[in-house]
Parts: structure tokens; C-alpha cells; sequence
């Protein structure tokens, strides 16, 4: 099974009942919910008509998703199960699956890097005066407080249920990605500093969500601008998972493809150091953003790479936002001061998805037009395997190979 038992994977299965490692048709590894199956309301009473002798109950959300909840005693293979439903549907597809595991990003592995470092203060992004109106939206463990953003528009708007706790388990510790969208936001504001922040809260501070959350995050970013009429011009995603399939979700592909052609996703490429399709950076409505090492020159070790990747950027040793914790840290005697260096494949997507906004705002133009001029696939400014070079300072960086 070609997912490696890190001891992230195993902490996770320890800690979450209903997760399962599960080998799919294709023979690679994938988290999954146990017992469930996820569908577009679309293909849900289909779903429910095949599926219907080993299902619990079943759930309709606004999100336009189904979650049936399959009897634990039943003896079914949620995999199977959905391939199954997809062999079944010669004429017309039927947009279900399992419900994937989806995580953060972070690089994983034992180092110096797997956990937030404390870093001195960094200069502050400019105001966020500049003319433009370019909507960022990030979904991930929320925000704190921050000097970065306590006076800005955006987080006076920020509802409290969308606020980072440092310490949700009270085991003394920062939970393991706690700050992660803290960190994010500012690494958007590094970029875009005139940029609208719109941050919803989809994953728990040991850096899990699944499938059906993240749907529900990207629903509810097209409802609010259905309300407001204003439109989200770029998302940013610094999570993903492996399918059982290698394939796409369905319901995470349809929730993508449910955007307008105005707004840009961008996502991480995952940090498996793998070629395997990251999802849903692998989608193609997605610019999948890999990882530079600190100095740009070539492919940081933990960068999942591939024909899929779209875009490229430093990921290493990145400074940015993060709590004021003096109390408590990971390692017990470190003290974060609002500042904080960290390194992956999820701190990379931000930096391409603030690029996007800052050129939109400055040229007064649509993301959309922005994201094709920075992230042009005939771009000189490349790497293989990794796509296009998108704000990399170094002059060392292996440009046009």
C-alpha cells in the first residue's frame, strides 16, 4: 500500500475512531470515513436506490451533498461500494464515493521544519489602501488575533466561530497545526496586502477535515456572494488528501466546477515528495502549486511534484503570522511571538494565490486574467514537473530547464 504509515498517520488513527486507511481499486492507500459515502444531491437517489439494503440513514445538506451512513455491521467496502455505483451507470455518471480524509499540509516529517518554529518579527504587509478590490478566501483552521490584522476591515468581520483555539485538547501544548490559517493569511497579506480576506473555519486544530466539510466551506463561499454580490475572485486551499482510485472526487470536482470562470482555486500539491495526483490540487478547474527549497533553486525534498502541477514557489522556512503564545509550546520551552517559521507544500499555495490578487488588484484586472498571465503553462519561467515559477526572487532558481 503506497501511503506511507508515517507517525502523523498513526497519531491520526489513534485519535479518530471513524478513520480508516483502506487500500483502493488502484492499490494505493487512502484515509477515508468509515461507513459513509458521499454524493452530489443530484445522483443521491440513485445512490440511495443501489445502496439502499446496507444503509443507517442518510443526510441531505444545503450544500448540495448527500452522506449516507452505512450500517457498521453491514460487511460492505465503502470503495467498492462506489466503484461499484460508477460501473453501474453506463449512461448517465453517478457523482459519489467514499468520504476521503482531507488534511493539512505542514511538512510531516521528523525535522527541524515539521512544526512551527518561533521566528523574530518580520516587517508588516503594507495597508491594505491600495486600489483594488480582489477577495481572498481561505478555508482552513481560521484566524487570530494579529497585529497584521486587528485593524483591517476583513477581520473586523470575521464572525467568532471562525477564531483559532491554540489549545482545543487542553493537553498544555499547541495542537499540532494550530496557527496554520493564521500563518496562511499572513503569507496572502505578504503578497496582496490590499486584499479582502474571507476566512472560513473547516478543519480542527490537529489539521483533519474530510471531504464533506470542505464542500460545505466551498458552498458556503458561493452563497455569500450570491448574497453580497460580490464575488470571491480567488480561493486558496492548503489541504488535500489521496483517493482510493487515483481518480477525483465527484463531489469535491462538482463543488469546484460550481465557481464561475471569474474565480481562481488555488491548492497545495502535498508533501509526499510523490508524483502521485493530490486532490484537489490535480483538478483541472485547480492551479496546483508545488514547493521550491529556501534558496529557489530546485524542488523542496517534500514536494509532490508531477504533470499535474501547475505552478511553483518557495515553501521552505517561510516566516509569517502566528500567535502571541508564551505559555505553551511543542516543544515545551519555545515561545512564539506573534511570528513563526514553518515549511510545506501548504505555505506555498497562499504565496501563488496572494500573487494572483496583488496582479489583479494592480492591473485592475479579473484574477482569472491575472492567474493566466503569471501561471502561463508556455512560460520560459519553468521547471519539470513543477510548472510555472511564480514570484521567486532567488537568481539561482533553475529557471526554463
Amino acid at each position: 500500500m503506497r501511503l506511507e504509515r508515517t507517525e502523523y498517520i498513526d497519531r491520526l488513527l489513534a485519535r479518530h475512531a471513524d478513520v480508516r486507511l483502506v487500500e483502493g481499486a488502484s492499490g494505493n492507500g487512502a484515509l477515508i470515513r468509515a461507513n459513509q459515502l458521499v454524493a452530489v444531491a443530484g445522483s443521491a437517489d440513485v445512490v440511495h436506490e443501489r445502496t439502499r439494503r446496507w444503509i443507517d440513514r442518510r443526510e441531505d445538506d444545503d450544500a448540495g451533498v448527500a452522506v449516507f451512513h452505512l450500517r457498521p455491521g453491514a460487511g460492505v467496502d465503502e470503495c467498492d461500494l462506489a466503484v461499484g455505483l460508477s460501473e453501474g451507470a453506463a449512461h448517465k455518471r453517478v457523482n459519489a464515493g467514499p468520504n476521503h480524509i482531507v488534511t493539512t499540509q505542514p511538512d510531516w516529517r521528523p525535522g527541524p521544519f515539521d512544526d512551527p518554529a518561533p521566528a523574530n518579527a518580520i516587517p508588516a504587509p503594507g495597508e491594505d489602501t491600495v486600489q483594488g478590490d480582489v477577495t481572498v478566501a481561505i478555508l482552513d483552521t481560521g484566524i487570530a488575533s494579529h497585529p497584521w490584522f486587528d485593524n483591517r476591515k476583513w477581520f473586523a468581520a470575521c464572525d467568532s466561530d471562525v477564531f483559532e483555539v491554540p489549545d482545543a485538547d487542553n493537553d498544555d501544548q499547541l495542537d499540532s497545526v494550530a496557527g496554520h490559517g493564521t500563518f496562511i493569511a499572513g503569507v496572502v497579506l505578504q503578497q496582496a496586502p490590499e486584499a479582502h480576506l474571507l476566512i472560513d473555519r473547516i478543519i480542527s486544530g490537529d489539521g483533519v477535515t474530510d471531504e464533506h466539510q470542505l464542500v460545505r466551506g466551498l458552498a458556503r463561499l458561493r452563497a455569500r456572494a450570491a448574497k453580497t454580490g460580490k464575488r470571491v475572485d480567488v480561493v486558496s486551499l492548503s489541504l488535500g488528501c489521496y483517493t482510493h482510485d487515483d481518480k477525483p472526487s465527484p463531489v469535491v470536482e462538482h463543488a469546484a466546477n460550481a465557481f464561475d470562470r471569474h474565480t481562481v482555486i488555488v491548492a497545495c500539491a502535498g508533501n509526499a515528495g510523490s508524483d502521485r495526483p493530490f486532490w484537489p490540487a490535480a483538478l483541472k478547474r485547480v492551479i496546483a502549486v508545488g514547493s521550491l527549497d529556501a534558496e529557489g533553486d530546485d524542488r523542496a525534498d517534500f514536494s509532490n511534484y508531477g504533470w499535474w502541477v501547475d505552478a511553483c514557489t518557495l515553501g521552505d522556512k517561510v516566516a509569517s503570522s502566528f500567535f502571541n503564545y508564551t505559555d505553551h509550546a511543542p516543544s515545551g520551552d519555545e515561545r512564539f511571538t506573534g511570528f513563526a517559521s514553518w515549511s510545506g507544500t501548504s505555505f506555498a499555495a497562499p504565496r501563488v494565490a496572494g500573487a494572483i490578487a496583488a496582479k489583479a488588484a494592480a492591473d485592475g484586472s479579473s484574477a482569472a486574467a491575472a492567474a493566466a498571465a503569471l501561471v502561463d503553462p508556455n512560460s520560459a519561467f519553468s521547471m519539470p514537473d513543477l510548472g510555472v515559477l511564480v514570484d521567486v526572487p532567488s537568481p539561482g532558481a533553475r529557471r526554463g530547464r
